[in-house]
């Protein structure tokens, strides 16, 4: 048996959004449920549409969801470079030996003329091939024109690990361009060169590729390679489920998520389970979980609807799964401004409060400034409640001047805070969500907090008398 090798080979071209990440994702549960390899490759052969600093965002994403490599253009290996653009001579050597077998041969069409021959096929209403106008007797291939594989065309069966068997007519065969006038690669070429050089045992791709397969296999036979397992990983569908998921859906970039304060954890579980599942009703799995469970023949074969809203109710939920110290260790740069003097036993107390409402950790500062700074009154919160706005100003004024006095005795314990705040109902008359909406506002100046008592026992006596004495001025 083979050591599983998988491998991830992204084009430098851009940002990673989730269909990208996802294919990495299956690569790498692939490798390590096998005690494997984890390759990254980039295949940087398309330099017009390279974007400077993709590559190193490329590994940074990798790393920061935990997704490690075994071997890499940073790290290196046995089989570097990891960079297609510093193999160029591995590929001029398989060129060559397509050239010498009768294989391969040197395009002596200009763009041009293959413009004119397309034209005539859709004149013709027929299928454009190349190899229709494959030249009798091509010139030799010294560099300067592009050079074309000389196919065999062929009915081709294969299986593919996710979609099941597949079939081509010899129609899907055509002769396609291995080396460009630039001198580099096309990636029908090179991915298959380097894939067999680095010794990968499965192929995970998009289904975009689908339609190629055929010419990749009519390829592997001309080099004489043994094709790896096929697994073809079906789109993942944007918000309205019918188109495939892209940039102008808001596709964010990975990292952008990183920086949002989303925990790797769920994300990776997040991204995993986007066409996949184990069969039970499991939805949270830990990373071993997901090397455990994971298979290939688990991926479903249509395209898996992507929501942002699962995955902060999952993100949400993995906030709550972490101790509270962990937590904390992990929130240093989400922190309100304010809060820069604060303790770490202060924000613990605070964390503790607000962690079962957080979806992500850049929700911090909105649920939390108020509890580091006296935030200005701000009359709309009032203005605007369902139940405040009802009321006058003097029973507003009543009800707080009361609030005042019964809390002023207090120890701003939690149990002797809830115990005033239930007799301040039954004095009242009023409901809760009338009277604590009115502390609440006066001591926050915030539209939700955690539970009242709680917030009012870490805000501390001093400081909630004097919000409340602020709101009383206010509405003076």
């Amino acid at each position: 048996m083979k050591q599983v090798r998988t491998r991830f080979a992204p084009s430098p071209t851009g940002f990673l959004h989730v269909g990208g990440i996802r294919t990495a994702v299956f690569a790498w549960l692939v490798a390590r449920q096998a005690n494997g390899q984890f390759i990254l490759r980039l295949e940087d052969t398309d330099k017009k549409r390279e974007t400077p600093g993709s590559d190193q965002h490329v590994m940074d994403s990798l790393k920061a969801l935990g997704l490690e490599y075994d071997e890499g253009p940073d790290i290196g290996g046995p089989h570097a470079p990891y960079r297609q653009s510093e193999r160029l001579p591995l590929y001029k050597d398989w060129a060559r030996k397509l050239v010498d077998a009768g294989r391969a041969y040197g395009d002596p069409y200009t763009t041009a003329e293959v413009q004119a021959f397309r034209e005539e096929a859709q004149a013709a209403k027929r299928p454009f091939l190349y190899r229709n106008h494959r030249p009798e007797n091509p010139p030799a291939w010294d560099g300067s024109k592009p050079l074309r594989f000389k196919s065999d065309p062929k009915p081709y069966k294969w299986h593919d690990a996710i979609l099941g068997g597949l079939s081509a007519g010899p129609e899907a065969i055509d002769d396609f361009i291995l080396i460009k006038s630039d001198g580099y690669p096309t990636y029908n070429f090179a991915h298959i060169i380097d894939d067999n050089d680095m010794q990968l045992t499965h192929v995970i791709r998009g289904q975009e590729f689908t339609a190629s397969v055929p010419n990749y296999l009519n390829l592997y036979e001309a080099l004489g390679f043994t094709p790896p397992i096929l697994a073809t990983v079906p789109h993942i569908l944007g918000p309205d489920g019918k188109h495939k998921l892209s940039k102008r859906d808001g596709a964010k970039d990975v990292l952008d998520y990183i920086r949002d304060g989303f925990l790797p954890e769920a994300l990776i579980n997040f991204i995993a389970g986007l066409g996949w599942n184990d069969g039970t009703e499991q939805e949270i799995f830990s990373r071993q979980e997901l090397i455990d469970k994971f298979s290939l023949g688990r991926v479903q074969r249509g395209g898996a609807h992507f929501d942002e809203r699962r995955l902060m109710w999952m993100d949400g939920v993995w906030i709550r799964s972490l101790p509270l110290e962990e937590l904390l260790s992990r929130t240093k740069a989400f922190w309100p401004a304010e809060a820069g003097e604060a303790t770490d036993g202060y924000k613990r107390q605070v964390l503790a409060l607000v962690q079962e409402r957080l979806k992500y950790l850049a929700e911090l500062p909105e649920l939390t400034r108020f509890f580091f700074v006296d935030l200005p009154v701000d009359p709309k919160l009032i203005d605007e409640h369902k139940q405040l706005k009802k009321l006058p100003a003097s029973r507003l004024k009543e009800l707080l001047e009361q609030a005042r006095a019964t809390l002023a005795d207090s120890d701003f314990s939690i149990p002797d805070l809830t115990g005033r705040l239930n007799q301040l109902l039954q004095e009242t008359g009023e409901k809760p969500a009338t009277l604590f909406s009115l502390i609440r506002i006066a001591t926050t100046q915030a539209s939700a907090s955690p539970g009242l008592a709680d917030t009012l026992a870490v805000l501390g006596r001093n400081r909630s008398l004097v919000r409340l004495d602020q709101q009383l001025a206010n509405l003076r």
